[in-house]
């Protein structure tokens, strides 16, 4: 039987709401660097902009890179956990990193639901320094910079349906789910029984929500979740 070579499997990452491409760059970087192929999404606004753009748009969008790839491992952060949540099934993932992310339809309790009087959630046209401090106390000075510098705006249609919750299909990969026990955005109780629920590994962590992403534990982070792949996807090679 010829061995299963994990290292030609591909990594599809998915950044969060307000974020982008670059939240992976550690992450790629550190896999990159085992030779484990990872390439980064980043969302794009519908073609009616971003007010109008909804969850279904970047399903598809996930949905088409995926596609492409043969088995993917597919990696998510907040957002973008969700999305990969419910794209693993469709796509045969072979595995599912999940970090921080929002719970699908069912896991309680839920993310808290912003009050949102705009279309656009204007997190980068309005972006404070503070705010970034604030939000990654766990990241140096240059991290907390390189991520201020990038924040962007989210449609707030997108970020009333992520909240409300998908229904999606259970994963048939291996499942990390990864936890900030400082997250203000999801409940780390919601990780939980997300975790549960999935018969999934969980890593409850000391971090923010961007954290795992961006502070200064973040390598040691995507060592750690680059070697979980790299056993599961093995031990579940035909």
């Amino acid at each position: 039987m010829q061995r299963n070579d994990d290292t030609a499997m591909p990594t599809l990452a998915i950044h969060g709401a307000g974020g982008g491409a670059w939240e992976w760059t550690i992450w790629q970087r550190v896999w990159q660097a085992q030779a484990r192929p990872f390439a980064a999404l980043e969302l794009m606004p519908a073609v009616d902009g971003l007010a109008q753009t909804r969850l279904s748009d970047y399903l598809a969008q996930a949905r088409t890179a995926a596609r492409a790839m043969p088995r993917p491992c597919l990696v998510g952060a907040s957002l973008g956990g969700l999305i990969a949540l419910a794209l693993a099934a469709e796509v045969d993932a072979s595995a599912l990193v999940l970090v921080d992310a929002l719970p699908p339809r069912g896991v309680a309790p839920r993310p808290p639901l912003r009050v949102m009087h705009d279309d656009i959630v204007a997190w980068g046209s309005r972006r404070r320094f503070a705010s970034t401090q604030r939000a990654l106390p766990d990241a140096d000075a240059a991290a907390q910079h390189y991520a201020f510098r990038r924040w962007r705006d989210e449609s707030a249609a997108v970020l009333r349906e992520a909240v409300e919750g998908l229904d999606v299909a259970p994963p048939r990969c291996p499942v990390l789910v990864i936890a900030a026990e400082l997250d203000e955005a999801v409940p780390i109780e919601a990780s939980r029984v997300l975790a549960q629920s999935l018969d999934a590994t969980f890593w409850p962590l000391r971090a923010s929500h961007v954290g795992p992403l961006l502070g200064r534990s973040a390598a040691a982070i995507a060592a750690r979740a680059l070697a979980w792949t790299q056993a599961v996807t093995l031990s579940t090679a035909p």
